[in-house]
């Protein structure tokens, strides 16, 4: 309930502080570059080095990259139907592949489950992360160029320069060698920063005129992200034959909302940063309550 009102209250305070026009119409943008340089390299230094991996941390992985892995091609035919332009393709893509495993998923974890198998949300989430960072950028560059096509080459400096990919890549290696004990109050802090500033970055950049001419888009968006996606890692896990607490909470991980930092991605690659807000928004509300379908219905399976 408190991490529903947060939620709630830091989308609201964007609204309100761009209806007053008290900030700068910009003002989002240097919020997203705090976000992107700092807060989120900061998570990868905080998660990965207390990661124990494991062969059984492998279905976490794999299924993780396989819901965007599958988003891509339900997307594409989905956008085939309708006509639509590669970078809305690629605005849907990234709204309705990428989990909120965080802000989200790990109260509602603890709420349920507990806070004992937060260890594999943590595996959900960085790989979420690194689907985002690499999956993520690749569809935003490419709907983000005038022509939809751009050369492996641009990609690649596109993903070798993107701060959280530098993050993550550089907390895997480093934590190899150095013990980031000692830092752990200053990643805290600024890995704090992340769900507040992202939500307040969304609330300044929601609009609401012309909704009603989206609701296809955001049904279809959310169908995927809310339903189809957590089936998708059920099914994959009745398949695999993997059962118990990795399964349960590897596939709830699933079920999650929109993640807030497609919005600061959509924005940066000049995708539609409004269908991404109203998606994020609303998937947020409903997720609570598609949320705790899935816990019943995976206590009846498992």
């Amino acid at each position: 309930m408190v991490n529903f009102v947060l939620i709630v209250v830091c989308i609201i305070a964007g609204m309100v502080f761009k209806a007053t026009k008290s900030i700068h119409p910009d003002a989002h943008k240097g919020i997203n570059t705090w976000i992107l340089y700092l807060a989120l390299p900061a998570v990868s230094f905080k998660y990965l080095p207390k990661v124990h991996w494991t062969t059984e941390m492998l279905f976490p992985i794999v299924a993780t990259f396989l819901v965007s892995v599958f988003c891509f091609f339900y997307v594409m035919f989905y956008s085939k139907t309708k006509g639509y332009s590669r970078r809305s393709r690629s605005t849907l893509e990234l709204a309705s592949g990428y989990s909120n495993t965080s802000f989200i998923g790990f109260p509602l974890i603890s709420a349920f489950y507990g806070e004992g198998l937060l260890s594999i949300a943590i595996i959900c989430d960085q790989t979420m992360f690194f689907a985002l960072s690499t999956l993520g950028i690749i569809a935003a560059v490419k709907g983000g160029s005038k022509s939809g096509k751009v050369s492996a080459l641009f990609i690649l400096k596109r993903l070798v320069t993107f701060p959280p990919l530098i993050g993550c890549v550089s907390a895997l290696i480093l934590s190899q060698f150095i013990d980031f004990t000692a830092a752990e109050p200053f990643f805290d802090k600024l890995a704090a920063t992340v769900s507040p500033l992202a939500l307040f970055s969304v609330g300044l950049q929601l609009k609401f005129n012309g909704w009603k001419k989206l609701i296809p888009q955001m049904s279809a968006s959310m169908f995927y992200k809310l339903i189809l996606a957590p089936a998708i890692v059920l099914g994959l896990a009745l398949l695999s034959g993997i059962k118990g607490d990795i399964a349960k909470i590897t596939i709830f991980e699933a079920a999650m909302p929109t993640l807030v930092t497609s919005s600061i991605i959509a924005e940066q690659f000049r995708l539609n940063t409004k269908l991404t807000n109203l998606i994020i928004g609303v998937s947020i509300i409903i997720g609570f309550l598609t949320t705790a379908l899935w816990y019943e219905i995976l206590d009846i399976i498992f």
